[in-house]
């Protein structure tokens, strides 16, 4: 873990986040959707042009994780997003946490973790939150071992399925 470098990723990254994204969504979602669901959602959210849109937007903050100059995840910070029962709370969301499979369990998670809790206590916000699938139990888990709490659900459209995702949150302050 030691050799595991958290770097800020820039618009020249965008292909590369892309890959990762594609890849790991797959790997953990496929099994539960249909291909036809994965397939749209993929497109329209994992476009190298999406994700080059995203990198490059004032707010949008990427950090891409190395485990010997080896890309194997990356984490997506949002500063201008709050749930609607955030209003009024100083938040920043985390987008995404994606790790490739074969490096879960090293450490890359709580690397990205820790880095995203940093960022977001040097920006004097008060809570940090996210959304994650009903389903995704082992996510869930990671979460709370973090200390994130549920405090709402939403829907989340992959392809033509609405699913349930969980908000949680996380106080810094």
């Amino acid at each position: 873990m030691e050799d595991v470098k958290i770097i800020y990723a820039t618009e020249q990254d965008s292909a590369l986040i892309a890959e990762i994204s594609r890849e790991t969504f797959y790997d953990t979602f496929a099994s539960a959707n249909s291909k036809e669901n994965m397939d749209k959602f993929m497109n329209e959210t994992f476009s190298n042009e999406q994700l080059k849109n995203e990198v490059g937007k004032q707010g949008n903050i990427f950090l891409l994780a190395y485990e010997n100059d080896h890309p194997v995840g990356y984490a997506f910070l949002k500063e201008n997003s709050n749930a609607p029962e955030l209003v009024n709370t100083d938040c920043i969301e985390i987008s995404r946490i994606y790790v490739r499979i074969p490096f879960i369990g090293k450490g890359i998670g709580k690397k990205l973790m820790q880095k995203c809790i940093d960022i977001a206590q040097q920006k004097m916000r008060s809570v940090l939150w996210l959304g994650v699938w009903e389903k995704n139990r082992s996510a869930i888990d990671f979460y709370e071992k973090w200390g994130f709490e549920k405090f709402s659900t939403h829907f989340f459209q992959l392809g033509d399925d609405e699913q349930t995702d969980w908000l949680m949150k996380k106080r810094l302050t």
